[in-house]
């Protein structure tokens, strides 16, 4: 089933003076900017109860977005954007998701212009993890797995599964796994989740010397959204979830009615289908 079209509240070019840019001149004297936002939220409680609590307050969202464009200077209007879009999107719980324009209309390019500008999309995903891990503390590896992502900023830690011990699985002997399955709404792209993965799997001294010999963390995206893709670095859902106990059983935990979203069948289906097959 498609998702219903998210409400948007408007704020439209609001204007900041502020000292984004490469040239010494931009940075030591400032210049005007533009600022146009479109916030994504549901509305309807807001406009069931008429209570401000329940939506997003545009006045805040201005005043929030001029301080942060002032006191964060950046060379590029990409990294302005960028960065005024994560905070906003972090400091707002309400907030699904933000098109933000920055536009620079001195910007300094010898040449008549209204603006230059960027636009961007950015938006919460939901993505589900497999952790894994059969060396050293086994336990704390994973909590120190959850605990960086539950410390940064472009991730929220949703639900994490119990911890289950399994035998290990690909017909490589070594010892047993601590295994378990994490929800997270995150605003990083699949791409940019999976390099933070890798960064924290090397963080616990991860090598990859046996294709899957033991190792100190194990992380793989499962899920993201109801994705489909398939590259040469990352393929989602992950190609083999369905034939194997040690993510269903988590995952089953935390999201029994998530629907797998090629095989069309929730983890429980998937996980009962798997059991009777073993």
């Amino acid at each position: 089933m498609d998702k219903l079209p998210l409400d948007t509240i408007e704020i439209d070019a609001l204007e900041v003076f502020a000292n984004h840019g490469v040239f010494p001149e931009e940075t030591a004297l400032g210049q005007k900017f533009l600022l146009s936002m479109t916030l994504y939220v549901d509305t309807s409680c807001a406009g069931f109860s008429d209570c401000l609590d329940d939506s997003i307050d545009y006045g805040a969202v201005a005043h929030f977005a001029t301080d942060w464009t002032k006191s964060h200077p950046r060379k590029l209007l990409e990294a302005a954007a960028e960065d005024l879009a994560t905070a906003i999107l972090t400091h707002y719980p309400l907030l699904q998701g933000i098109r933000l324009h920055l536009g620079k209309p001195w910007a300094p390019v010898g040449l008549p212009l209204r603006e230059v500008s960027v636009t961007i999309h950015r938006f919460w995903h939901t993505a589900y993890l497999g952790l894994g891990s059969n060396l050293g503390n086994r336990k704390q590896y994973l909590d120190d797995a959850v605990q960086a992502l539950r410390n940064d900023v472009r991730c929220r830690v949703k639900a994490v599964s119990s911890y289950l011990e399994t035998k290990p699985y690909g017909g490589v002997e070594q010892g047993d796994f601590l295994n378990a399955c994490l929800c997270l709404d995150t605003l990083y792209t699949p791409g940019q989740l999976l390099t933070r993965l890798h960064a924290i799997e090397a963080d616990a001294h991860r090598e990859r010397q046996i294709h899957w010999g033991p190792r100190t963390l194990d992380l793989d995206i499962l899920l993201y959204d109801d994705l489909v893709m398939d590259t040469q670095t990352l393929t989602i859902p992950h190609a083999d979830m369905h034939n194997r106990t040690f993510v269903l059983v988590p995952l089953a935990e935390i999201a029994p009615y998530k629907r797998h979203p090629v095989l069309q069948k929730t983890m429980v289906q998937l996980l009962r289908t798997l059991q009777t097959v073993e």
